[in-house]
């Protein structure tokens, strides 16, 4: 049995950081429970240290992959491996659950079930498990990373205490375990047909060469492929989603679709990669489920008048946007679909900020409750507004724009005229879903209707201004200069 050769902290580091900050966290609760702030503040430090441990790698590394957990006498085998994008979207998953954090700041007329330390450590297994299964290069590390960036969640829908919170996490639990089934299984089948527990495109060449382990090969892929698509909320495998976004507060509904979707597309890219290296044929059902995905989302968004049941249906469109590059066997496509991701993850946490801040507010959950908010708050207004304008990929959202250029790329460049096409169509109509909201933004509202409505309220606490300077921040700066996101994955 080999032997772990190498042993990199260094390139762990994102990962260890905020597993090793839930532990942390549950000792202080353990040994000082009245200490209530010191849990979120142990939080934020266990995720800007893996931000901190990150960034540099994602600047300097050059595409060559940080690698760390290499097995002695087996050439090339490393456990643990993070090139440029999985880098990159490692960040996004810390980064987001930094927003995530801030928005569950203790506050009273806004408090989850559970406790201040329950929330933090779950928060924090889950960005761990986001982070490490973008990295994980066998088998068994990439299906605990990705259940561990999973199961916390159920219990954080759970914890709002509601029956909608109830049903919302019963929904998001079954479909976890029908996603664990299926990617158990499509494992077991490419260990069966590679003769591996790694992700090596040499392996995956040999299988496909043998006309036998071929057909166990694809038909592996296929039920990890819907397996993980269970996650990234792609059709037909995204019926939980409404349902748990609308069960759970608004904080966590962002980190479902901010952190979560990261860890997994995260996991599609690391099953997928070795097929395009070995020269397979990405399956044509990647392109078609891209295709209904975005249609059905951006179709069933436009009937929405709840922000958060809009933003749940948002995220089922761009899940087929960020499909979309992965349908082309190019090298460049888990590039751009991590570029897009990343994209739609600032611009959504900023939508979900501003949504968490109205709601606290006390207006009800109605897109009207929105009415005149660029006039009565323009920082709110403004922040959401170009939000909403970075995901129909209009100016001056203009990393919208680039995001889906960059994701068409790919596609183009194989000749998916059809696909391609329907693509833009899908582009249109998410125009007209978004502008809905942002037209509502514009409009003058009567005093009475704006004070009934809580946007004439007070200043807004200072956990949930960080988290929007921050995300706002970010937005605005990849808007003005979209390469700082491109350049990240290249």
């Amino acid at each position: 049995m080999s032997a772990v050769a190498t042993f990199d902290w260094v390139a762990l580091a994102p990962v260890l950081a905020p597993a090793l900050g839930a532990v942390l966290v549950l000792v202080v609760d353990a040994a000082a429970p009245r200490l209530v702030r010191v849990h979120h503040l142990l939080g934020l430090a266990a995720l800007l240290a893996g931000v901190g441990f990150a960034l540099p790698a994602a600047v300097t590394s050059g595409g060559a992959p940080l690698r760390s957990l290499c097995l002695a006498g087996r050439a090339g085998s490393c456990l643990y491996e993070a090139g440029p994008v999985a880098t990159a979207l490692q960040l996004a998953a810390l980064g987001s659950a930094v927003v995530v954090l801030l928005l569950l700041w203790p506050d009273r007329r806004a408090a989850l079930r559970g406790g201040p330390a329950v929330l933090v450590s779950l928060v924090l297994a889950a960005t761990a498990g986001a982070a490490g299964v973008a990295a994980a290069h066998d088998l068994g590390s990439w299906l605990v990373c990705l259940e561990l960036a999973t199961l916390p969640v159920v219990a954080l829908v759970a914890l709002r205490g509601t029956a909608e919170a109830g049903r919302g996490a019963l929904a998001l639990l079954t479909t976890s375990l029908v996603s664990f089934a299926l990617v158990v299984l499509g494992a077991a089948l490419w260990l069966l047909a590679t003769g591996q527990a790694v992700f090596a495109a040499d392996a995956v060449s040999t299988a496909l060469d043998d006309p036998e382990r071929r057909a166990v090969l694809l038909l592996g892929v296929l039920l990890l492929f819907a397996g993980v698509g269970f996650k990234l909320s792609l059709v037909p495998f995204h019926v939980w989603t409404p349902q748990a976004y609308a069960g759970g507060s608004e904080a966590v509904a962002a980190f479902l679709a901010a952190t979560s979707k990261v860890a997994a597309l995260a996991a599609l890219v690391v099953v997928l990669q070795p097929l395009v290296a070995a020269g397979a044929p990405v399956l044509a059902a990647v392109g078609v489920v891209a295709a209904v995905t975005m249609t059905v989302g951006n179709l069933l968004a436009l009937a929405q008048d709840d922000p958060v049941s809009l933003l749940a249906w948002s995220t089922v469109a761009q899940a087929g946007w960020v499909l979309l590059p992965l349908s082309a066997s190019s090298p460049g496509s888990a590039a751009a679909s991590g570029a897009y991701l990343v994209s739609y993850v600032v611009a959504t946490l900023v939508a979900f900020v501003v949504v968490h801040v109205v709601s606290i507010g006390g207006a009800p959950r109605r897109i009207a409750a929105y009415t005149g908010l660029l006039r009565s708050r323009p920082l709110l207004g403004g922040a959401l507004g170009l939000a909403l304008l970075s995901l129909a990929g209009l100016p001056p959202g203009v990393v919208g724009l680039v995001a889906k250029v960059v994701a068409l790329r790919p596609v183009v460049a194989q000749g998916q005229w059809l696909l391609a096409l329907v693509a833009v169509a899908n582009a249109v109509v998410g125009i007209a879903v978004y502008l809905r909201w942002f037209a509502v933004l514009l409009r003058d509202p009567e005093p009475q209707e704006a004070a009934d409505h809580g946007l004439l309220g007070g200043p807004v606490a200072r956990p949930l201004l960080a988290a929007l300077v921050l995300s706002g921040t970010v937005l605005v700066a990849t808007s003005v200069l979209p390469q700082l996101l491109v350049g990240l994955l290249e």
